[in-house]
């Protein structure tokens, strides 16, 4: 079996992540500082990401380093250093947000997309090199039903607030085949307000996929 055949647990949040990163850094770029209600809705969205992004290195670093740890000691030491430097510029904007929050004008609010540019463009880097990297060293040492174990105590950790904010990034950021899957291994229970949330979020064009591949009835799909 090919690497490219391998179970990428990387790859679906990734998605996920990069998608909430580059909305919210757009949306900071154009806040209305006129509009207060604008102001506070974009900031609250770039709380939601800081959460999300202090989460995933959570995630990464509880459940996924010990893994290409106990195959290659040392080698989720550079990714483990970046968590760190991470979770300290997550400090930092939270603090520059508050400022703008409080006290709103040009020159912060531009600092703070300056400085969120710089976290996203060094997130996708950071990214690409577990989806290398780290990848390599955990398809040496992991089977593809390990890394789906994995995957499954990191979804057991998160409770469902924290599941919906993924959700809502999720679902809009997978192509139909991946989409589908994800929706079709919900169990039965979980799968109608999954797809209340992607009928909300999906343009008409790939909502009607999805219900193809979900046997919804026509009627639905309209």
């Amino acid at each position: 079996m090919s690497t490219t055949d391998r179970y990428d647990i990387y790859a679906p949040i990734h998605k996920a992540l990069r998608q909430f990163m580059t909305d919210t850094l757009q949306r900071l770029g154009r806040l209305d500082l006129d509009d207060r209600q604008d102001l506070l809705l974009g900031l609250a969205q770039l709380d939601a990401l800081l959460d999300a992004a202090g989460h995933h290195v959570q995630h990464e670093n509880a459940f996924i380093h010990p893994a290409i740890e106990a195959h290659s000691r040392g080698a989720s030491a550079r990714i483990a250093a970046d968590h760190q430097e991470h979770l300290d510029i997550i400090t930092a904007l939270r603090a520059e947000a508050a400022t703008l929050r409080a006290m709103p004008s040009p020159a912060l609010a531009h600092r703070l997309y300056r400085h969120l540019a710089s976290f996203v463009a060094e997130n996708f880097e950071h990214m690409d090199m577990e989806e290398t990297a780290h990848n390599r060293t955990l398809w040496a040492a992991c089977s593809d039903a390990e890394l789906q174990a994995i995957e499954g105590r990191i979804h057991a950790s998160i409770d469902a607030a924290e599941m919906n904010v993924w959700l809502r990034w999720l679902i809009p950021a997978l192509n139909p085949a991946e989409r589908a899957a994800l929706i079709g291994g919900l169990p039965p229970e979980a799968r109608a307000p999954v797809l209340d949330m992607a009928r909300r979020l999906l343009d008409d064009g790939a909502w009607a996929k999805l219900c193809r591949t979900q046997a919804l009835p026509a009627a639905v799909a309209a």
